[in-house]
């Protein structure tokens, strides 16, 4: 397959800062090799840096939505497939618009639901997946190239369980689709009977167990080993067209041994062989 592989190297406005090494350390551990062993045409796009020097979290943040976009769009068109890799949760939303996708799978052990209205901690990231279901921060979103808000009934959301209380009320309120990596096969379904014709999946690595893997300085316990991760991903690429993934969160400073990298190949390379499958 043609891939695309977009870095995106920025935390909260900061680039290369915390999770923003992430994207670089990924590749210096392999992961291009990795793909390419198993065949597939890897090309690497770096968005740099974006906006002015000032690096305003949300300014920078959306700023950096508008260059992944971009790129994205531009893989498309070259008959390539996207995965971005990302310091950020928000980034998805610049996946989502060039890609023109209707429906999305998160994988993360935060809810990503705040609003500026609920937040108690201002983290713009928190609001990730808001942003993409339209629930917040619409001008900033509908500036992004292509951005179209998804319904939040072709969500699917993934082993979310540290949520804050608003998130919780709001999930009650919502359809999307909660679940485990074990019942993913039941939650695609209903994202199919939904009308999904466009998945982008979003994998934020702190969605795993970190007692067998820590991708950053969030932890929470529960939740999936890598394996069971990439089983459900891999279910679900099978199930349902997906059109680009996200692959962020990673802070090699909480990665003393190098593991992630390589974890991150083989999850890449068999959602690819996935996608190849349907």
């Amino acid at each position: 397959m043609k891939v695309s592989i977009i870095l995106a190297s920025y935390d909260s406005g900061h680039y290369h800062g915390g999770m923003g090494q992430g994207p670089d350390a990924l590749i210096s551990g392999g992961l291009v090799d990795a793909l390419t062993l198993a065949g597939h045409d890897v090309a690497v796009v770096d968005i740099g840096k974006v906006g002015d020097d000032q690096e305003r979290e949300i300014a920078t943040g959306f700023a950096v939505c508008n260059a992944v976009s971009g790129e994205v769009r531009i893989a498309r068109d070259r008959g390539r497939f996207p995965i971005v890799l990302a310091g950020n949760c928000l980034t998805s939303a610049g996946a989502v618009a060039g890609e023109g996708a209707d429906a999305i799978i998160w994988a993360d052990q935060h809810g990503d639901l705040n609003t500026p209205e609920t937040s108690i901690h201002g983290f713009l990231d928190g609001m990730a997946l808001a942003v993409v279901l339209g629930l917040c921060w619409r001008p900033m979103a509908k500036a992004i190239p292509g951005f179209q808000a998804i319904d939040p009934a072709r969500c699917v959301l993934i082993n979310a369980r540290d949520l804050d209380p608003a998130e919780k009320q709001l999930l009650e309120t919502l359809p999307v689709i909660r679940t485990e990596c074990k019942d993913a096969a039941n939650a695609v379904e209903t994202l199919k009977a939904a009308g999904a014709k466009r998945v982008h999946m979003h994998l934020d690595l702190d969605v795993h167990n970190p007692k067998e893997l820590q991708a950053n300085r969030y932890t929470h316990s529960g939740g999936p080993d890598p394996e069971q991760l990439r089983k459900a991903a891999c279910s679900m690429a099978l199930a349902v067209p997906l059109v680009g993934i996200t692959v962020s969160a990673y802070d090699p400073a909480f990665d003393a041994r190098a593991d992630v990298p390589p974890l991150v190949g083989e999850l890449l390379n068999d959602l690819l062989a996935s996608i190849e499958g349907r």
